[in-house]
């Protein structure tokens, strides 16, 4: 595996440059003030130094924008790695799996107790491969197509409850441990785009609060005929520190080869993208009591849609950046 490069040395290197071109440049500036103010040609020198400064803060300028070019790029490397080792380990284990069941099936007798489970365990193997897949399409189709708002209106129960029964029944855990409290509050937008939001913001809140997970799933009516949803778990929680560097690409908290958790790093890209081409905001919270994560989306409120029973969700309409 190629080395990753660090990000070390390219702001240390910048560091040094920009303090160097200060140093020269404040040197060079009372060198030229000391000799305006002592000669008769002192026009010819204040001319001089104008033309100097304008050109030392060009330069200076130009080292600071290749200085964040140059971290932004190797941070986008770092997180491809991490992509990749990321969908390699996705599609690896479940290969793995689904080839040491067929050949225990096929190199020796099982009992059909055996057979039943094996079957069963290969089914899960084949769904995990099936979700990456649809995952990474959702991820082209999202980066090469601009969904403009829609006026579809959409009920939110409707739309959420069979997600989040294929979101329980992927992760092996009761229908009961994701609760909706939306009423009969709608939103308008493609169907489609709405579905991969919240099965990527409902798989995680459940993925990331295993073995027992408690997921709700509430909704109100916000200002500007907006509809704030909010999907809220008792998981460990996102640092407050990384909480806008989330939605990017292919970024994942900690090591890649060190976690336990499946993903790819797209997931809350891809809401992040789909949420604003439907003219809403997606930012993440605390917990209310300091425990969990709360996902809250603002998206364009169904007409006529009634009020959500839910509680006060102020804090929750800080937009996101």
């Amino acid at each position: 595996m190629e080395p990753r490069r660090s990000l070390g040395w390219p702001i240390l290197l910048g560091i040094l440059l920009i303090g160097s071109i200060l140093a020269l440049g404040v040197g060079w500036v009372l060198v030229s003030i000391a000799a305006a103010l002592s000669s008769e040609n002192a026009a010819f020198y204040w001319a001089i130094l104008g033309v100097g400064v304008t050109l030392l803060v060009a330069v200076l300028v130009g080292v600071i924008v290749y200085l964040l070019l140059t971290v932004k790029a190797i941070a986008l490397s770092q997180r491809q790695s991490n992509f990749i080792d990321s969908v390699t380990h996705e599609l690896k284990s479940p290969i793995a799996s689904l080839k040491l069941y067929l050949q225990t099936l096929t190199r020796r007798q099982v009992s059909p107790q055996q057979q039943e489970e094996f079957h069963r365990f290969m089914l899960a193997d084949v769904q995990r491969l099936d979700t990456l897949i649809d995952h990474l399409l959702d991820a082209a189709k999202t980066l090469h197509r601009r969904p403009a708002a829609s006026r579809d209106e959409i009920a939110l129960e409707e739309l959420l409850t069979p997600i989040a029964a294929a979101v329980a029944q992927r992760h092996g855990v009761e229908d009961a441990c994701i609760r909706l409290h939306v009423g009969d509050a709608g939103v308008r937008g493609r169907q489609a785009d709405l579905e991969i939001v919240f099965r990527n913001l409902i798989d995680n809140a459940v993925k990331y609060s295993l073995p027992k997970p408690e997921v709700e799933i509430t909704a109100e009516v916000a200002p500007k005929s907006m509809l704030a949803v909010t999907i809220s778990d008792r998981g460990p929680g996102v640092p407050a520190m990384a909480r806008k560097r989330i939605f990017g690409r292919f970024v994942r908290l900690g090591s890649e080869l060190e976690r336990s958790t499946p993903g790819t790093g797209l997931g809350l890209f891809l809401v992040r993208a789909i949420v604003r081409h439907l003219r809403g905001r997606v930012s993440v919270h605390a917990g209310a009591d300091g425990v969990g994560t709360r996902f809250v989306v603002l998206l364009p409120a169904a007409v006529g849609a009634g009020q959500a029973e839910t509680g006060d969700q102020g804090e929750g309409l800080e937009p996101s950046h």
